[in-house]
């Protein structure tokens, strides 16, 4: 007798190198959003699927495309487009981890934001899978370095913040050069009349998948705080004290605020960076890796860090402003409680702010029954410090650098263990690890005096 149950991954008819290492990867049980959305997505169904980031739909997508992908066949099959760099750059890694037991696949990332001439020497290598955005890859079919008349499979992630951007006259000139006979998959986080429109153009007879907000947020336990005698910057500041989160989101409304804030918190010894649409694409992407690896406990950010950008694990998201409706509410919330843990969402406001809290689709009524603020004696306890510190190291893919390379360099010869090291990210032309803070001086002398690919490579902390 069977122990399946309905949401198995394995009861899915999927290649057993997928099943394998699904399995591999203790992905064992489906979201709300793959249960519905694969069963029809594996038929070739087009599909049109709301759910929120972090609801588990870029598994969703990236299985079916790669159930239907044709390894031997060396043409791209299969276009991913999102509205962002950073999207782009993380699902390409998540189809990757999810094909890795499949030989020999080739995903793409063509993105705005970095160098076209290396973009267009890859594409010449070929490729199975291209993700990217929609402006770059709109760019490449101008110059016709890119040829989309082998694909089968579309997706669109995110596809009503593409639309947001004004990304509609880019995705219709590039849906123009995809063969009519394909496979479309829409994700989005609403079903705004847009996204209707965009489908009915673009789709033949899809199916609507919808996983309800409530769903989603069940895992989430929300507190509002009402601001009497506190001033908002002090009220942040009890609340991170309270939770003392190693992963933190803080939303502010603006740009200057983000800043005021951030700065702020670095006044007071608080391990925080930064997050807007201001910065240069270096420094966005530095602010990530050091986030996402531990190294910097709290990123404080305008609505553009709520939507396409992957963070895991994340223990807290403070709206410092209220969102301005409920739908970016729960995009922002949704960022915490993912993949099946716990989360905890804190909105402060007062009262100019009691209409935004009002009009939000939560239980009770936090307007009339808010949380009490933490004590003010939090604010005399010692700020918490990042466990990881971040090294960069002068030297990334185009100088043929893997991870291993800088596992083997820092665990060689009375090196430092390898529960010290956390998470390595390698870019064209630099790599970022964490380590331990306990093992930074070690692991500074055993990169920049060792060898990296037989070469010295200089080191720096971030």
């Amino acid at each position: 007798m069977s122990n399946k149950t309905a949401t198995d991954f394995a009861t899915l008819p999927l290649k057993p190198e997928l099943l394998s290492n699904l399995a591999s990867m203790a992905y064992h049980h489906m979201t709300p959003i793959q249960a519905l959305s694969l069963p029809p997505v594996l038929e070739g169904r087009d599909v049109i699927a709301r759910g929120r980031t972090g609801s588990g739909k870029t598994a969703a997508f990236g299985l079916g495309l790669l159930q239907k992908l044709d390894v031997k066949r060396f043409r791209i099959q299969t276009l991913v487009l999102c509205p962002t760099r950073e999207l782009a750059d993380q699902v390409a890694v998540e189809i990757r981890k999810l094909g890795r037991a499949m030989h020999n696949i080739k995903v793409l990332t063509l993105c705005g934001g970095a160098a076209i001439g290396p973009q267009i020497g890859s594409l010449e290598h070929g490729a199975h899978i291209i993700v990217g955005t929609p402006g770059r890859i709109e760019d490449h079919l101008r110059k016709n370095t890119l040829n989309l008349d082998d694909v089968d499979t579309l997706v669109l992630d995110e596809a009503d913040r593409m639309l947001e951007m004004g990304f509609q006259e880019s995705l219709e000139t590039i849906v123009a050069r995809i063969p009519e006979q394909r496979q479309t998959l829409l994700f989005s986080a609403t079903f705004a009349d847009e996204i209707q429109r965009i489908a009915r153009r673009m789709m033949r007879d899809p199916v609507m998948i919808e996983v309800s907000d409530e769903e989603n947020l069940s895992s989430i336990d929300q507190r509002f705080y009402r601001l009497n005698s506190a001033d908002r910057f002090t009220a942040l500041c009890l609340v991170l004290q309270e939770v003392r989160p190693a992963s933190a989101l803080v939303f502010c409304t603006t740009k200057r605020d983000v800043d005021d804030v951030c700065q702020q918190l670095q006044r007071k010894d608080f391990s925080a960076l930064a997050l807007h649409g201001d910065m240069e694409q270096r420094d966005r992407d530095q602010t990530l890796i050091r986030f996402s690896n531990n190294s910097v406990s709290i990123l404080v950010a305008t609505d553009v860090a709520a939507r396409g950008l992957d963070i895991d694990a994340l223990d807290l998201v403070v709206n410092y402003h209220p969102a301005r409706d409920s739908e970016t509410h729960t995009h922002r919330i949704g960022r915490t409680g993912r993949a099946g843990s716990r989360g905890l969402a804190c909105t402060l406001f007062d009262d100019s702010d009691a209409h935004k809290i009002a009009r939000l689709a939560i239980d009770g009524d936090p307007v009339k029954n808010p949380q009490p603020l933490p004590p003010l004696s939090l604010l005399d306890k010692k700020t918490p410090y990042p466990a990881m510190v971040t090294l960069q190291i002068d030297g990334g893919k185009k100088q043929k650098l893997r991870p291993g390379d800088i596992v083997g360099a820092l665990t060689s010869d009375g090196g430092i263990s390898f529960e010290q090291i956390g998470k390595i990210s390698v870019t064209d032309n630099s790599a970022y690890v964490a380590v331990r803070q306990d093992a930074l001086r070690t692991a500074q002398q055993k990169l920049a005096q060792g060898k990296l690919k037989g070469r010295s490579f200089r080191v720096r902390q971030l």
